[in-house]
């Protein structure tokens, strides 16, 4: 039994505004896809990687990745969204595979602990895992530009990834959601039922979307705050 990472890194990331495919977008000299990639294989609990790669780009980003990983990823070409992205790099994914972590390239610092914290939550025994924060800014709802009601905060939560599940069952509710809008994958395991379990998140796993986020991701590299992958243990917390 092996514990697979997928990693939908097809999207267009306009709004970060570099002129490439986002998960191709460098961030120290190197690609935010291999940042997210090496920080997974630092946890120790990643098994296979397969990577939904921009339309038309699989043998850059292999000239890209290649020898950066102890772990030689299984490259697809994505799609125009994202979870036709997840169910292509799904669909190559080993049979013995029968646990999966979806991870958002962008999220490039995410900590490796994260990786570990949720591959533990769902061999314990849960479908879906995702890792959370709690939201720290009053939240409105707003309708026709006028605010409607101020939402209680105490019971929200902001979701990141890498999102763990068991394979059969992602693999079951992205077949009957095909076509259907989600974004997130945690999203169509509760709509099918399902209940998910929540870890502690981080926040250094923010998600890179706009020119800022990568001001911060710089800083963090170069303050030494953004958990560099480690070789060997070291994926507990506590450390």
């Amino acid at each position: 039994m092996r514990t697979a990472l997928v990693v939908p890194a097809a999207g267009r990331g306009e709004r970060l505004g570099a002129g490439r495919p986002k998960a191709l977008v460098e961030l120290d000299g190197r690609p935010l896809l291999v940042h997210a990639l090496e920080r997974a294989v630092a946890s120790g609990v990643i098994d296979v990687i397969a990577v939904a790669c921009p339309p038309g780009a699989v043998e850059h980003v292999r000239i890209l990745l290649e020898g950066a990983l102890p772990v030689e990823p299984l490259l697809v070409e994505g799609a125009g969204d994202r979870q036709a992205s997840v169910w292509a790099a799904l669909s190559a994914l080993p049979a013995d595979a029968d646990v999966v972590l979806v991870h958002d390239a962008a999220r490039c610092l995410t900590p490796p602990a994260v990786f570990a914290d949720v591959v533990r939550a769902v061999r314990a025994g849960a479908a879906g895992v995702v890792p959370v924060l709690p939201v720290t800014d009053t939240v409105k709802r707003v309708r026709g530009g006028r605010v409607v009601e101020t939402v209680d905060r105490a019971e929200l939560q902001a979701v990141q990834t890498p999102q763990g599940f068991r394979t059969a069952v992602l693999r079951a509710v992205h077949d009957a959601a095909r076509g259907a809008p989600a974004t997130d994958d945690a999203g169509l395991l509760e709509a099918a039922g399902h209940r998910v379990h929540v870890v502690p998140g981080a926040e250094e796993a923010f998600k890179v979307t706009r020119p800022l986020d990568l001001v911060l991701a710089r800083a963090l590299l170069a303050a030494g705050n953004a958990d560099p992958p480690v070789p060997e243990g070291g994926t507990d917390r506590e450390r």
